[in-house]
């Protein structure tokens, strides 16, 4: 059991996590970061992955209760469980919770100042609110995925991060925030409807602006301004295969690019003259590939050229930038130590908790039921029963 003291900003908050994939045990994790009690209700005590790394990770300072939601007995526990907490987390497809008998509706009754969190692709409501779908389908249904399309190209494939964790866990986790404030002054619960592909279009809105307010961008990739084809917001490839990106947008900035590059003979005041892209595109690629991405490092890193070099996700936690923040820890499973991203953000006062390895499947299961009022004697009959495991 995670008997470390409590520690970070949600310290006192409980949550209760319906265990899952995807953006849920991620929004999970990060509360368990910032101080809350996160009891991850499980369904079986012999998983195959009771142990894995991956779970470990995803569920690291969280507790883990194996109840048989299937049993009258179960779901009683599970009932006082909610009714003791302030905040549920669900990523099941819409109208999982509903069948196992935790609907809305059901929770408002028992619980009724419980914030219901959920969090699904396409979202609760809508025509395809039942189908399957995947981060990659979620992004491209935004109009987001297309923003990537170069000319005569196809729109890039966006890491998992960009619909399932920042479009789905992060406003998961901002709406559950926002409800429990709100509860504060109602008493009154609520459901937060969490769909990626609403997080992912509130997130594009800085796109639509350019594209309808400041004529910036256009559907049609060759005329998208500078973030496609500009010589100075760019991936170039240097001599040793490593590539660095330069994002030199304002004047002063890009003036310090042309010296810093040698390109005397470039007139800075042209930097918007899109005529003059494409040759001068090609001189800066030249110039890149003559050294390498070190050398790239030694000359312009922690200038104004705003410059950083592309990483392996094997080097990032060797960066002095990000030894110097404390970007990642080391996360000991089973006796081997795993490197994983610290937690986020950081708090003057109230700092996050040292993240622990999240516990085996069901390991928690009398501690957490002896807090909602379980005798002893009465676990020992839900184990026999195999409500609890």
């Amino acid at each position: 059991m995670n008997t470390e003291k409590p520690q970070g900003p949600l310290t006192g908050m409980r949550v209760i996590e319906f265990a899952g994939i995807g953006p849920a045990p991620f929004a999970g994790m990060m509360l368990a970061d910032m101080g809350a009690e996160v009891v991850l209700i499980e369904r079986s005590a012999d998983h195959a992955a009771a142990s894995h790394y991956p779970r470990m990770a995803q569920n690291r300072g969280k507790k883990s209760i194996a109840l048989d939601l299937k049993s009258e007995a179960g779901r009683e526990a599970a009932w006082k469980l909610l009714e003791s907490a302030d905040a549920l987390i669900e990523g099941f497809r819409p109208g999982v919770m509903e069948r196992l008998g935790f609907g809305p509706e059901e929770v408002a009754k028992r619980a009724p100042r419980l914030v219901f969190g959920r969090v699904t692709g396409w979202g609760q409501t809508g025509p395809l609110a039942q189908a399957a779908g995947h981060d990659i389908n979620y992004v491209a249904l935004t109009g987001v995925m297309a923003t990537s399309m170069r000319p005569g190209q196809v729109p890039v494939l966006p890491p998992t991060i960009v619909g399932d964790m920042a479009g789905g866990a992060m406003f998961l986790l901002f709406g559950i925030m926002c409800a429990m404030h709100e509860a504060k002054q109602s008493g009154k619960g609520q459901v937060v409807d969490a769909a990626m592909i609403d997080g992912v279009t509130a997130m594009s809105g800085l796109i639509h602006q350019m594209r309808s307010g400041m004529g910036y961008w256009q559907d049609e990739p060759a005329h998208n301004h500078f973030l496609n084809t500009s010589p100075f917001y760019e991936v170039f490839e240097c001599a040793d295969g490593k590539h660095i990106t330069i994002g030199a947008i304002e004047p002063q900035f890009y003036a310090l690019l042309l010296q810093k590059l040698g390109l005397t003979d470039v007139d800075p005041k042209r930097q918007y003259k899109t005529s003059d892209w494409p040759a001068l595109k090609a001189r800066v690629a030249d110039i890149v590939r003559g050294k390498t991405q070190s050398q790239w490092c030694a000359e312009l890193e922690g200038s104004d050229v705003c410059f950083a070099p592309v990483l392996s996700l094997a080097d990032a936690p060797n960066h002095a930038h990000n030894v110097g923040r404390n970007l990642f820890i080391d996360l000991p499973v089973d006796g081997t130590t795993h490197r994983q991203p610290a937690p986020a953000p950081r708090f003057s006062r109230t700092p996050a908790r040292q993240p622990v390895p999240g516990t085996k499947i069901g390991q928690d299961t009398d501690a957490v039921l002896e807090s909602v009022g379980y005798a002893a004697v009465e676990i020992a009959t839900l184990r026999e029963t195999k409500a609890c495991a």
